[in-house]
């Protein structure tokens, strides 16, 4: 499929349905319209959940992913379906973050990706989890992340 050629969206601008489960298959990709062009594209969830896969009790996190397109982008809608869908899905955060991670990537083939997942605490110590594909391309300017490290109330 060429740049120009319109993508056949199932979510966008449609009443779509939570998926009860997060899959692949929820994640849309649409082209970039520069793919001879190095820019950096960034997501935020800031209220990311899902569930512990011991005591099935809610996990918080603070997400943001980064990754510089190549042919493909994200379709934002169906990433916030697929983000969401995590809510009632069972896993550690070493899992949710690096899958989330490898489920883009699969389906972009970006030229570069990052996710940061900024847990908030269980059991009373906050977990970070960081992945990436590898080195930032030159000449990408790469804002930092700017998720403070968590220090509880004040």
């Amino acid at each position: 499929m060429s740049a120009d050629q319109p993508t056949e969206l199932s979510a966008l601008g449609k009443t779509t349905p939570l998926p009860s489960e997060p899959s692949i298959d929820t994640l849309e990709k649409v082209p970039s319209p520069h793919p001879d062009d190095h820019f950096v594209v960034r997501f935020t969830q800031p209220e990311f959940t899902s569930l512990c896969p011991v005591t099935a009790q809610p996990d918080f996190a603070h997400l943001v992913i980064d990754y510089i397109p190549d042919q493909w982008m994200v379709e934002s809608k169906s990433l916030k379906l697929y983000l969401n869908s995590f809510r009632n899905h069972q896993a550690f955060h070493e899992a949710c973050t690096v899958n989330i991670g490898k489920d883009l990537i699969t389906l972009l083939s970006p030229r570069w990706l990052r996710i940061g997942g900024y847990w908030y605490p269980r059991g009373g110590m906050p977990i970070d989890i960081f992945w990436q594909t590898g080195n930032v391309p030159d000449n990408v300017w790469l804002p930092e992340q700017g998720v403070a490290t968590y220090r509880g109330r004040g």
